[in-house]
């Protein structure tokens, strides 16, 4: 079902789904993906002070609802399923954990806060915990940015539980 047809929006396709070449890490290229995230929140922290939840939901959801419909492309760019150089499920993964962090304490993070982000959601990422291991197995790009999700959903509630014992 791979065309094989290179599109207009391939450069696009590619920079999003590498944050902007991110994922050609040649070491850990989720965690070194994962900065993508940990720019853009911040970014828009900055520049929405006061409607960072909103600013990071719909973030978040445009860019899974757009990754979860590439599978085509990444397919004809990639051979392996879940291919290391597709960082885009990090970069909503990260988004996902500081809105579960932010909703639950009504607080936003500032560098500790985005630093505890950033790791825990790197753990869950790796540990895959149910359901998170289920969703991996959806098809196509699906699979790729949804279990990511779920690790964003387990990270901001471990941020909530750990953050006020290390600051």
């Amino acid at each position: 079902m791979v065309s094989g047809k290179k599109s207009p929006l391939d450069p696009i396709r590619w920079f999003l789904i590498t944050s902007g070449g991110l994922g050609l890490s040649p070491f850990a290229s989720g965690t070194v993906g994962t900065l993508g995230g940990v720019a853009l929140a911040v970014t828009l922290q900055w520049l929405c002070p006061g409607s960072e939840i909103l600013a990071w939901s719909i973030a978040a959801a445009v860019l899974c609802v757009w990754g979860c419909l590439q599978s085509e492309y990444v397919a004809r760019t990639w051979p392996n399923k879940d291919p290391g150089q597709f960082v885009l499920d990090e970069v909503v993964g990260y988004l996902v954990t500081l809105i579960t962090f932010a909703l639950i304490t009504g607080d936003m993070p500032m560098a500790m806060g985005h630093a505890g982000a950033f790791f825990w959601f790197r753990v869950f990422d790796v540990w895959k915990l149910q359901p998170a291991k289920w969703l991996e197995g959806l098809p196509g790009a699906w699979g790729i940015m949804l279990d990511d999700q779920m690790a964003g959903i387990y990270a901001g509630v471990l941020l909530w539980l750990t953050l006020p014992i290390v600051t």
